[in-house]
C-alpha cells in the first residue's frame, strides 16, 4: 500500500489496525514523505519528500522481540551490494555514516505478541541533509546512481521474507559477523564517562556486552551506551 504522505508509517499502520481499517492480507505501507518519522526511543528521522524508502512492514510475531530487529538488519545488509555494517542495536552503516534505521514495534496482550511492525527508513536518493543528524548518507551519495523506490520496496520485502525462512541461529551468526566496529578497541560513553572497549557479544534479548581495557565486562541496554564516532 502506498500513501503520498503521513506522520509516520508505523503510527499510520497502528492507527489503521486499531480502527479495523488495515486491509486483510496487506503486508506493508510505504510513503513519499513522513512529517514525524520516528527512530529508536523517540529519535526523529529526516527524509526529503519522494527521495527515500520509508515503509512499515507487518512481520510474523516472534516471542524473542529483539530477533525481528536483527532479521530486518541482515536482510538490508544482504540486499545492498556495498560493504555495510550493523551498528548495535540496528542502524545500517556505511563506514561511519548512517544509511538506514529500523524501528520494530510490537503489540503484546498478556504473554502473546499480537502483531509486529518494522518501520524502515533507507536513504536512497537524497543528496542534501539539513537536520542536525550528525552522519547521514544515501546510496546515491555512495554510488552516484539513482534508485527506483517502488522496485526497492518489492526487493526489500523479498529480502526480509528470505531471511525469515532461515534458521534463527544462522541469522544471528550473520548479524554478529556484520556488527559495526566488531573487532578492535573503540571509545564508548556511558553515564560515567568515556572509556575504550571491544564488543564481546550481543545477547538474544538485545543487550550488548563490552569488555573494557581493564578486562571488565559491561552489559548495556538501548540508550545506556553510545559509540563515540
Amino acid at each position: 500500500m502506498y500513501i503520498k504522505a503521513t506522520n509516520s508509517t508505523n503510527s499510520q499502520v497502528k492507527e489503521m489496525l486499531a480502527k479495523g481499517e488495515w486491509p486483510e492480507g496487506e503486508r506493508f505501507l510505504y510513503t513519499g514523505y513522513q512529517t514525524a518519522g520516528r527512530g529508536q526511543t523517540g529519535n526523529s528521522w529526516e527524509s526529503e519528500a519522494d527521495k527515500n524508502l520509508l515503509c512499515s512492514i507487518m512481520l510474523p510475531p516472534n516471542k524473542n522481540l529483539y530477533f525481528l530487529n536483527i532479521a530486518v538488519g541482515v536482510a538490508i545488509i544482504r540486499l545492498i551490494s556495498e560493504p555495510l555494517t550493523i551498528k548495535w542495536p540496528n542502524d545500517i552503516y556505511w563506514r561511519d555514516k548512517k544509511l538506514a534505521g529500523i524501528l520494530v514495534e510490537n503489540a503484546i496482550i498478556g504473554n502473546e505478541v499480537k502483531y509486529s511492525i518494522a518501520g524502515i527508513g533507507l536513504n536512497l536518493n537524497q543528496t542534501e541533509f539539513v537536520s542536525d543528524a550528525p552522519n547521514p548518507v544515501s546510496l546515491k551519495q555512495i554510488t552516484g546512481k539513482e534508485y527506483d523506490i517502488d522496485q526497492w520496496m518489492k526487493d526489500l520485502l523479498d529480502a526480509i521474507q528470505a531471511v525469515l525462512n532461515e534458521p534463527e541461529e544462522a541469522i544471528w551468526t550473520d548479524y554478529k559477523a556484520h556488527l559495526y566496529r566488531r573487532e578492535g578497541w573503540y571509545p564508548f560513553e556511558d553515564k560515567n564517562g568515556t572509556f575504550e572497549a571491544r564488543i564481546s557479544d550481543v545477547l538474544p534479548t538485545g543487550e550488548i556486552i563490552l569488555c573494557d581495557r581493564q578486562g571488565n565486562q559491561r552489559i548495556y541496554e538501548f540508550k545506556q551506551i553510545r559509540y563515540v564516532i
